[in-house]
Order: C-alpha cells, then sequence, then structure tokens
C-alpha cells in the first residue's frame, strides 16, 4: 500500500497483532508504574470483581435478613465460600467472564450466569449438603443491571480516592508545608504582573500553595459515596409484586449502608451520579491549584530563584548539552489540563440522563480510570520535580538589592501615618514617591538620602533608614505557622464546616 506522498507501507508488521497487546494510550505504556496502583480500582477487570462483590453481598443480605420467604439460612462457611469468590478473582475468573459474556453480549448477566456457576459448583467444596446451588434464583433478585453497576462503581471510586489517590495528594501537600516551612524567612522579591513589588518570602508563596491544596482535600475528603437498589425505574415495583410483606426501603438502605455507602432514596433507573459530579469537580479544582504551582516553580525556575539538581546520566537537550530542562513541571500541566478535560467532561455528562434511563453514562463512567490516572501521574511528576530543586539564596540577594525602590511603599505609608499625627510636611506622600521611584532603578543611597530630607520623627527616620528589601517582608515568614494550625483537627472541623 503507499500513501499519497509514495511511502509504502505494506510490509510493516501490524502493531495490533503483537502478543501480549501494545498500549494505545500513555498510561497503560510509557506512565503505567506511575498509575498502576488505580488499575486494581478504576480498570474494567476492577469493575467486574466489583459487581461480582455486590452481587454476592445482596445474596447474602436476602438470606441473613430472611427477606423471601423459604430461602435457606447460609452457615458460616457458605458465606466464607461466597466471599471467597470475590478474594480471589483473578486472571482466570477475568477470562471465564470475557467468554460468558461473547453469549451474553451484557457484562452484568455474564455476572449472574458467572456467580451462579460458582453456586453450582458449591458441593466440591463443601460437601453435598450445602444449600447453595438452591439459592441460585437470589443471585441479581429484583435488580435491575445498574443497581449492581452503580453500587460497584461508587466502591470502585471510592477506594480509588481514599487508597490511592488521596494518599499521594496528601503526600505532596506535606511536600509543599515542608518546603513553606524550610523557607519561610528567605526573602523573596515579588512580582504583581511580573514587575518587581513588595517582597515576600519564599516560604511564605509555597504555604499559600499547601493552603490551597489542603483545602480542596479536606473537600475531597469529605466526599460523599451515594448508592441505590430499588430496580428497573427506582419503585422497587417488582421487589413488592414479588415479596409484598418485606420492608424493602429498609432492605435496600441497610444493605447500601452495610457496602460503606450513603443511601439514595430517591432515583430513577439510574442513581443520579450528583456525588460523582461534586466530586470530580472538587478533584478538577485541586489539579488547577497544583497545575498553578506547576507554573509558578517553573517560573522560579526560569528566572533562577530555584536551580534543579541534575540527574546523573540524564539529558536536557539532544543539541544542548547543558540544560537541565523542568521536565517534571511540564509534564505535570500536560496531565492536570487532561485530567481536567475528562472530570469537568464526567461531572457535566453524569448528572444528565432522559427521562428515567439512557445509557450515556455506561461509556462515560468507563473514563473515570484516566481521569485520576493522568492527575496521579501529575501529582508523582510534581513531587519528583520538588525534590530535585535547591533554592540560589546568592541570586534571591541580588535581586533584592536590585530593587530598592520598592521600599516606595513602606516610606508613603509611613509618610501618610506621620501626616495623621500632625508632622508637617508630609504632604502628597503617594504623588512624591511616584515621581521619586516609578519606572526608576534607585540605590540604597538615593532611597535613604530621600528620607533623611522628609523631616520625619526621629524614630520613624531611623526605623526607615534601617530598613532594606530583604528586610521588608512584614509577617510574611509568621504567615507560614498557619500551616500548623490548619493542621490540627478542631481547625480541620470547623474549616471542613464553613468550606462546605
Amino acid at each position: 500500500m503507499t500513501d499519497d506522498a509514495g511511502l509504502t507501507h505494506g510490509t510493516r508488521v501490524p502493531l495490533a497483532s503483537i502478543e501480549p497487546p501494545i498500549a494505545l494510550g500513555p498510561l497503560d505504556g510509557r506512565y503505567r508504574a506511575a498509575v498502576a496502583p488505580l488499575v486494581d480500582h478504576l480498570s474494567e477487570a476492577a469493575l467486574n470483581r466489583e459487581r461480582v462483590h455486590v452481587e454476592v453481598e445482596w445474596l447474602i443480605h436476602l438470606a441473613a435478613h430472611r427477606v423471601l420467604p423459604g430461602a435457606p439460612t447460609l452457615a458460616a462457611e457458605e458465606v466464607a465460600y461466597l466471599r471467597g469468590v470475590v478474594a480471589t478473582f483473578g486472571a482466570a475468573e477475568i477470562a471465564e467472564l470475557g467468554t460468558i459474556e461473547k453469549v451474553t453480549v451484557h457484562d452484568v448477566k455474564a455476572v449472574e450466569y458467572f456467580l451462579k456457576e460458582r453456586l453450582a459448583a458449591a458441593p466440591r467444596a463443601l460437601g453435598p449438603d450445602t444449600v447453595l446451588p438452591g439459592v441460585g434464583e437470589l443471585v441479581h433478585f429484583g435488580c435491575t443491571s445498574e443497581d449492581i453497576n452503580n453500587l460497584s462503581y461508587a466502591l470502585m471510586v471510592q477506594g480509588a480516592v481514599r487508597h490511592v489517590w488521596l494518599p499521594a495528594a496528601r503526600a505532596l501537600v506535606t511536600q509543599v508545608a515542608g518546603l513553606a516551612r524550610e523557607h519561610r524567612a528567605v526573602p523573596l522579591l515579588a512580582r504583581t504582573h511580573g514587575q518587581p513589588a513588595t517582597p515576600t518570602t519564599l516560604g511564605k508563596e509555597l504555604a499559600v500553595l499547601a493552603h490551597r491544596l489542603g483545602r480542596q482535600l479536606r473537600r475531597i475528603e469529605a466526599a460523599e459515596y451515594l448508592g441505590k437498589l430499588n430496580g428497573a425505574t427506582g419503585t422497587y415495583g417488582a421487589h413488592v409484586v414479588a415479596v409484598p410483606g418485606a420492608d424493602w426501603q429498609g432492605v435496600s438502605r441497610t444493605f447500601v449502608e452495610h457496602l460503606g455507602l450513603t443511601w439514595n432514596p430517591l432515583t430513577t433507573q439510574i442513581e443520579s451520579h450528583d456525588w460523582q459530579a461534586e466530586l470530580y469537580s472538587d478533584v478538577a479544582r485541586f489539579n488547577r491549584i497544583l497545575h498553578n504551582l506547576a507554573t509558578d516553580v517553573w517560573t522560579y525556575i526560569s528566572m533562577g530563584v530555584f536551580v534543579q539538581i541534575p540527574v546523573e546520566g540524564a539529558t536536557g537537550s539532544s543539541t544542548m548539552p547543558h540544560k537541565v530542562n523542568p521536565i517534571r513541571f511540564e509534564n505535570a500541566e500536560a496531565n492536570l489540563e487532561l485530567s481536567c478535560a475528562l472530570l469537568d467532561s464526567l461531572a457535566s455528562t453524569l448528572v444528565t440522563s432522559r427521562l428515567q434511563r439512557d445509557l450515556t453514562d455506561s461509556t462515560t463512567q468507563r473514563n473515570i480510570g484516566p481521569a485520576f490516572g493522568h492527575s496521579l501521574l501529575a501529582i508523582d511528576n510534581v513531587r519528583r520535580g520538588l525534590g530535585a530543586l535547591a533554592v540560589d539564596h546568592e541570586l534571591l540577594a541580588r535581586d533584592l538589592d536590585a530593587n530598592w525602590e520598592v521600599l516606595g511603599e513602606p516610606v508613603q505609608s509611613a509618610m501618610r501615618a506621620a501626616s495623621v499625627a500632625g508632622v508637617t510636611g508630609m504632604e502628597n506622600p503617594y504623588e512624591r514617591l511616584k515621581e521619586l521611584t516609578r519606572g526608576k532603578r534607585l540605590t540604597a543611597d538615593d532611597m535613604r538620602g530621600f528620607v533623611a530630607g522628609l523631616g520625619l520623627p526621629d524614630d520613624v527616620a531611623t526605623r526607615l533608614a534601617e530598613l532594606t528589601p530583604a528586610s521588608y517582608t512584614g509577617l510574611a515568614a509568621e504567615l507560614v505557622d498557619h500551616l500548623d494550625l490548619l493542621d490540627r483537627p478542631d481547625h480541620r472541623d470547623r474549616s471542613d464546616h464553613r468550606d462546605r
């Protein structure tokens, strides 16, 4: 085969035929190691394992609460056998489910048949007296597929957030907070609109980012994971007709809560997914704040504030051997943008379903894994990037000493205060400092000479004469200590309430 450019492709080995399969996307290829922990929670295999888990627990719940007249009570070893089906779910079971689904062309029905086969096989493991072969019709009793799916996804997302994403995000915030404390008193020339501005400290600026990220973490930690089990249109219609004497709302509520989820009493065929939209919006906001951190650190690197520690053997440029590129932060930027795009799409799509049900959520939810994967990869890159930075203290000192004009602000403020106190000769302080400093570079002598000629009270004049750009940082260092206060449980409780 020849394309328009005259290149022949017919002799190439088709990469799609290579075994094991080559990953189509980078999360399952180049970046697999960084995101692998999410596979246990947000993969297709994890979805099927959770479906089996929910079906097993529903069967156990129905039997334990004697919901259906005539249903046998399960012995402890029978309950253990059923839960063992979930615990041992692995490669062979994944393949078996795939084979069944080729016949059913329905993923949840395949899970139902898979579990019924395990019930039929129980005598070989438990002996001929087991009741499990006779309870096959308790599997998926009264359930629509979405009863199983919504609970499975809630458990998957809950597990991924609590056991993978949150620990990584907390470690990142702890790292940023640690850097803030380390550099709490290191003077830094601030730049507003990219121009020299009132000095701050490097630690205070990092503390701002740690505080912002931590606030989002508290929202995510407080997330609710909702679930429902109420039938084809959320009415318990089949349940009531089959067993009219049961308290089906109570059975549903206790089952959902038994799974560790919050019961949603009012739904259509689907659980409305509003909790997912809330969670994904919070994670996306965390991503965007982290993106801000990545771009700020990138800028500080370009200015020389941070120096990157070279990795032995690494190449920064294929042609410029001197370069140490800030690739960790650039990689993070890109992955955060991809994650936010997916999370935004999930949050906006999942809250809408036509009438009682459409299937747009089915395909959409299969992309939850990549959404968290790109975020987790970005967190990993930022952590690695931050761990390879050093501060150029000499550059910071030179930068501050080259910008004495930033003291125009405190001088004119002191003049205003003196004027209010009745000192004469303090007219038009802002305008006079503007004329002295705007668009100009001043030396220490220039600024001190101006102050000396103002006629300020001796204590004020002495205070201003001793002031330097490096010492003009206000309460910046002390403000970093708010990070310690925010970590206190009593403060976290109050701030969680306010945030919500």
